[in-house]
């Protein structure tokens, strides 16, 4: 038992236990004033019950603070009194150690500063997950060949198309990612009323980087997921540990001129077109009746499982999204509706710079660091609608976009893999091949995630070293703005070989600023 007063120093202690049940979080808050409101919360190796008497609300944790802990926002429905006992699902969800939250953002003209299309996305994962950079270049095949994804092998196409990709560095798919035909996408996890399997298939991941080595535009991308995903189906555990944790997708795709928002439940989909303003998607179902293209038997099977009539207005997300929502898709919610105030503040003057400025929200909770799980990578793009100019791509390979450099990526003759951001392989070795899978554990750094580690940590220790390192981040991200200010103002027009290796001299530079 922990017993709370309300007082400053029962709010500090309550932090510092890290109770990961972050239901503790929207109940101690929305509750606070209720005296002798008893909460009974089953952990899978013990259990807690939380008391407090008429603690003053001054002494509560702010939403903000809730939320950054993965907690729902205060709009959220309430349980006062009584016994609240979350189902295996959350408590699974609720975890600090599972991936929790991501949040991907688009603006389109005339939203955009400038005429092109901006992209960004947070990935979210468990805190210590390296996420590499990885570039492979376009390729032909042999027809008929296999391709090994993740976990199952699938039918490969007789070209691909060259892709810039952010992933977690023990599977095969990535979280984010582009294509030399400015085509880029984000993936985020949702649970819908249809059902999660654990059976191995596509992740949602490698659903993402085949679409964006198939596809030469969004909508193209689009028609990919949907027929790998009918055909192949998703699933399989989407975390390098033994227990299994698994989820549909989302995704946010978008190229020069437009974009679109997919949402998967199970084989089913809808898609919404964006073909100006803003949009964002964060861990939920968004889709409501401005449906643009949707599964054939979606709306028959809402129907025939008794979750919509047939004649009323077909909503999808109020169809398919959850009647109890787990927590980790109420925190999403919180995150969702910063996420669009955010982007509605700057309508008319969306930049790659304000985009990196979302991403580097922590008071939204949009930059994860709590608990087990962090932003692990963060990426940028912007996609000129004139095709004469190059789409280019920022990404940081390293977590925490608040202390983090975006370095940019152009596709050209010259592009090639930067070995500063590719972690060590381990073969027939590896946790992920060995079965039963995940085992054990291999170390996945990279060099630049070594040298960022040793400056975060230099961070938070010396407060001379701060100020040093922050300035060489900021002076170094800057100076990529600037490459791509010149660029799109034809103020600069480097060779096709020169702009390939742009973003291996910037990670080299970061490097050794590090060193």
């Amino acid at each position: 038992k922990r017993r709370l007063s309300g007082t400053t120093a029962a709010r500090r202690d309550w932090k510092a236990a890290r109770l990961r049940e972050v239901v503790l979080a929207r109940t101690l808050v929305e509750n606070g004033g209720t005296a002798g409101a008893r909460f009974r919360l089953r952990l899978p190796a013990e259990a807690f019950q939380v008391t407090w008497e008429s603690p003053p609300k001054g002494a509560d944790l702010t939403e903000a603070e809730a939320v950054a802990l993965g907690g729902p926002s205060w709009g959220s429905q309430r349980e006062t009194g009584g016994t609240l006992i979350p189902t295996s699902d959350q408590m699974a969800s609720s975890s600090s150690d599972t991936p929790c939250s991501c949040d991907c953002f688009v603006s389109v003209p005339p939203a955009s500063a400038i005429p092109a299309v901006i992209f960004a996305k947070n990935s979210d994962r468990p805190r210590d997950e390296v996420q590499e950079v990885v570039f492979i270049p376009a390729g032909t095949h042999t027809p008929g060949s296999r391709l090994q994804c993740t976990y199952i092998e699938v039918e490969q196409v007789p070209k691909t198309h060259a892709v810039i990709l952010s992933r977690p560095s023990w599977l095969w798919g990535a979280e984010m990612g582009a294509n030399e035909h400015g085509v880029c996408i984000g993936n985020e996890a949702v649970w819908t009323k249809e059902p999660v399997g654990e059976g191995e298939a596509l992740l949602g991941m490698d659903l993402l980087r085949l679409a964006l080595e198939r596809s030469s535009s969004a909508r193209e991308a689009l028609h990919v997921v949907t027929g790998l995903l009918e055909h192949y189906g998703q699933g399989g555990s989407c975390r390098e540990d033994p227990t299994p944790f698994c989820y549909h997708n989302t995704f946010l795709l978008a190229d020069r001129t437009e974009a679109w928002v997919l949402e998967t439940a199970g084989r089913l989909w809808a898609a919404q077109r964006i073909q100006e303003g803003t949009r964002n998607i964060s861990n939920q179902l968004s889709i409501g009746t401005d449906i643009s293209a949707e599964h054939p038997k979606l709306r028959p099977h809402a129907q025939a499982q008794g979750w919509w009539d047939g004649q009323s207005a077909f909503d999808f997300a109020h169809t398919f999204s959850l009647t109890q929502q787990p927590v980790r898709m109420e925190a999403a919610k919180a995150r969702f509706q910063a996420g669009r105030l955010l982007l509605q503040q700057q309508q008319g003057g969306i930049t790659a710079e304000v985009m990196m400025g979302i991403l580097r929200n922590k008071e939204s909770g949009i930059c994860m660091d709590s608990g087990g799980f962090r932003t692990t990578a963060s990426m940028v793009s912007i996609l000129p609608r004139d095709h004469t100019q190059p789409c280019i791509h920022f990404l940081t390979a390293t977590p925490d976009p608040s202390r983090s450099v975006f370095k940019p990526f152009i596709f050209g003759v010259g592009a090639a893999q930067a070995p500063q951001v590719l972690s060590p392989t381990f073969g027939a070795q590896d946790p992920l091949r060995t079965l039963p899978r995940f085992q054990t554990q291999v170390d996945r750094r990279h060099t630049l995630y070594r040298g960022h580690q040793v400056a975060l940590n230099l961070m938070e220790s010396e407060q001379d070293k701060e100020q040093q390192l922050r300035q060489k981040q900021r002076d170094l991200e800057q100076e990529g703005l600037e490459v791509a200010r010149k660029l799109l103002t034809a103020e600069w027009a480097p060779a096709p070989q020169e702009l390939g290796s742009l973003f291996q001299a910037f990670v080299e530079k970061e490097r050794q600023a590090y060193a």
